[in-house]
């Protein structure tokens, strides 16, 4: 399944999200961005201007986000997985990722059966 990004009320990719931490309510994945323009620039600029902190280096061009309150995820019936909260890491050289951390049960298992059931399976 594919989940829309946000940031700001626009578009800015897609993610399958297909990376997990079931217990912790996490799931982050690959994002596909809908702009080339989207780089390590943009979000260092982005998180200064609206003063969230990050880990960074200009060298690597690597950023970490702490929480973007402004950075939304979707499914496919435009519901929003809300959690704690929402951050990008990457390098302009790789890829970026969204993570989404601190979704709460039985959202979580609803949404993301299949990583529920890795975990589950992983104790067999």
């Amino acid at each position: 399944m594919s989940y829309n990004i946000f940031l700001d009320n626009q578009k800015i990719g897609n993610s399958h999200l297909e990376k997990a931490d079931a217990p912790m309510g996490v799931v982050s994945g690959k994002i596909n961005f809908t702009e080339v323009d989207l780089d390590y620039n943009y979000f260092s600029n982005y998180c200064k201007k609206n003063s969230i902190k990050t880990d960074e280096s200009k060298e690597d061009k690597f950023i970490s986000t702490q929480i973007i309150p402004a950075l939304k995820v979707y499914n496919s019936k435009e519901v929003e997985i809300k959690g704690i909260g929402c951050y990008i890491e990457g390098i302009d050289s790789e890829e970026f990722e969204i993570n989404i951390i601190g979704i709460p049960y039985p959202l979580y298992e609803e949404e993301f059966p299949q990583h529920v059931n890795e975990y589950r399976e992983s104790f067999k």
